[in-house]
């Protein structure tokens, strides 16, 4: 069954309203028509719903509520992650899979070493595209929330949001004593709902400045193995383990 996301605004009472490029999605992609079901998710709350279509029109597709569902798809760890930009199409990998494995925010950052730089315009219409394709990727996975993708930051900045989380993780290559495992260790069970980080470096990786700096401001940095990694792979590995680790 297909699933949708809408905003609280859209439900009136026993009927939700899809609106939107959604709307193109239904009548001319997947050829829905009146009578069918879909799964409608509300964002600001996550209820799931089962509705059944009662009207296509030009640019809103009408439903009726038939049942409401528990949300299932997420679980008790708040992920997010603070990834340095890529090169080509890296970042639209980090997003769809990195959705798929329950990451609930992506913070692009601009490195001293990043290769990418995004400014003004080409800032905005990335962002736009990036958010799709985690919309895209959330609808896939049934997720209960679709993932924000925020706009480009700098260090100096995610060390002001530090103190927001139960642990902030930075993966970096020149780490040998302290391992992911051992800081994952030293919170699991401590709090029921946890809301966990993760810094990645570009391609060309972190200044030591950059490490020390975030450091400082409480990042605990862990080694991920013998092996270098690539951004993309160490954004998807570290978002597994978390998962496999402490999710319930």
């Amino acid at each position: 069954m297909r699933k949708f996301f809408v905003k609280q605004e859209n439900r009136k009472e026993d009927k939700i309203e899809i609106i939107g490029s959604d709307v193109n999605h239904i009548k001319n992609v997947l050829r829905l028509k009146n009578g069918d079901q879909i799964q409608i998710c509300i964002q600001e709350t996550k209820e799931n719903y089962i509705c059944e279509i009662s009207a296509i029109e030009k640019e809103v597709v009408q439903t009726e509520i038939l049942q409401k569902i528990d949300a299932i798809a997420e679980g008790n760890i708040e992920l997010h992650i603070f990834q340095g930009l890529p090169k080509a199409d890296k970042m639209e990998l980090i997003l769809q899979k990195g959705t798929e494995l329950g990451v609930s925010k992506f913070i692009p950052v601009a490195f001293q070493r990043s290769i990418v730089k995004l400014v003004g315009k080409d800032e905005v219409k990335k962002i736009e595209r990036w958010q799709k394709i985690a919309e895209v990727a959330a609808k896939q996975a049934k997720r209960d929330l679709v993932p924000k993708v925020e706009g480009v930051i700098k260090v100096k900045e995610i060390c002001k949001l530090a103190n927001e989380y139960d642990l902030l993780l930075l993966a970096y290559e020149e780490e040998t004593n302290n391992s992911i495992k051992n800081e994952l260790l030293n919170i699991k069970h401590t709090k029921e709902n946890l809301k966990i980080a993760v810094i990645v470096g570009p391609e060309g990786g972190i200044e030591k400045e950059e490490v020390q700096v975030l450091q400082e401001a409480g990042a605990k940095v862990v080694s991920l193995g013998k092996r270098i990694l690539r951004t993309e792979t160490v954004a998807l590995q570290v978002s597994s383990i978390i998962m496999y680790e402490l999710e319930e």
